[in-house]
């Protein structure tokens, strides 16, 4: 009879791993009825967990250590900025959104979007000079400038905002925003601090009429920054929360990497208890787990390896598998490799190019974006037919 090892991936617990096991079990059993599943349930004893309660996560304030309800700042700048770099013209839309409409212009009268985009345009030829000055990097603000000019909320935001002076303070805050979120989203190596942020915003906001002084209140000090930093401000007043809700998954992998012998160890006992011919499926880390264990010890019983939406191709060639490192060649002693991944999975990574002629990568679609995609393969039958087709 067949043995099927099913190793679990990172973060999973109970009660989520028996409904996943079942699953699993039930799934294959009904395209190999012959088949004997086994768990291995590694995360409830050998999983990461806060050995000290989570004293290693900082809070805001002393007197609150321990406890959900810190205190954030009102006037934390910083929380407005994270919103505004996941959406540049987040200021701008809250201003149009309280904009009222007017009666039908007069005859000769400007259109609303005329004063912003006449603000904008004291910039041209400009922004090198200010970018220089500013420390800012690449080519992020002018083509911030272009694709502002554009934006169908410059007329409901004018008329929001009457002053000439709170209007370029807040296109400036729109255009910095957008530079920032562009660096960020190239992964720059570096990028200014905060006071050099601000420096670049009251510089825009000069070469567009405002007053020094001042410069870094605008329709954020009095509109928007308490609708954008609410999200932000929750996520800090919750960190301990939300570090207890995902620490099992990221913590798992750094335990895993920096003292994974006793996760291996667990692995070979289990298998030796097995009758063979035993195929081990691991999904996520229980796949870097599994071939990991293949690599360093010889294991014949173990006829086939299952990895599933794993990482341990992109281990090995980054050079962080404990096992084996690019570009020593996989060992003779491991077993047939069958790899399936979903393209869409962000986790899922190909062994073939890397081990020619000793992986077969198979892809598979989830049908689901990231992150579901990563969860998503137990329940494609597609994944049970590549697993079920290769079985000795």
């Amino acid at each position: 009879m067949t043995s099927v090892l099913f190793v679990h991936g990172t973060g999973v617990r109970e009660p989520g791993f028996s409904s996943l096991y079942e699953r699993f079990s039930a799934e294959l059993g009904g395209l190999a009825p012959s088949l004997h599943v086994s768990p291995y349930r590694w995360g409830e004893e050998l999983g990461a967990r806060l050995g000290a309660g989570g004293l290693s996560v900082p809070y805001t304030t002393g007197r609150n250590r321990g406890g959900l309800g810190e205190s954030v700042p009102e006037g934390d700048e910083v929380e407005a900025w994270a919103e505004l770099y996941r959406d540049p013209l987040a200021e701008l839309a809250l201003a149009a959104a309280g904009s009222r409409t007017r009666a039908e212009l007069p005859p000769g009268a400007p259109l609303p979007d005329e004063r912003p985009r006449a603000l904008l345009s004291a910039l041209a030829g400009q922004v090198d000079a200010i970018e220089t000055g500013a420390g800012l990097v690449g080519a992020g603000l002018a083509a911030a400038v272009t694709e502002l000019s554009r934006s169908p909320l410059l007329g409901p935001a004018a008329t929001a905002v009457p002053d000439d002076e709170e209007l370029a303070r807040l296109l400036a805050r729109a255009l910095v925003a957008a530079a920032f979120a562009a660096a960020l989203a190239d992964d720059a190596p570096v990028l200014p601090d905060g006071t050099a942020r601000d420096a670049a915003v009251a510089a825009l906001a000069q070469r567009m009429g405002a007053r020094p002084d001042g410069s870094e209140r605008g329709i954020g000090a009095l509109v928007a920054r308490p609708a954008l930093r609410l999200a932000s401000r929750h996520a800090v007043r919750r960190r301990r929360a939300l570090t207890e809700a995902t620490h099992p998954a990221a913590a798992d992998i750094m335990l895993y990497l920096a003292r994974g012998e006793p996760l291996r160890r667990g692995l070979r006992d289990l298998v030796e208890e097995l009758e063979p011919p035993v195929i081990v499926v691991g999904h996520s880390l229980g796949g870097i787990i599994g071939l990991d264990t293949l690599i360093t010890t010889p294991l014949p019983q173990v006829r086939l390896l299952v990895t599933v939406g794993s990482q341990g191709p992109f281990l090995y060639e980054s050079g962080a598998l404990p096992g084996l490192v690019h570009p020593q060649p996989l060992p003779d002693h491991v077993p047939a490799w069958l790899n399936l991944y979903d393209r869409r999975d962000l986790l899922g990574y190909v062994g073939a190019p890397l081990f020619p002629g000793r992986v077969s990568d198979i892809e598979v679609d989830n049908g689901q974006p990231f992150p579901a995609s990563h969860s998503a393969y137990w329940t494609n039958p597609a994944v049970y037919r590549a697993i079920a087709e290769r079985l000795p």
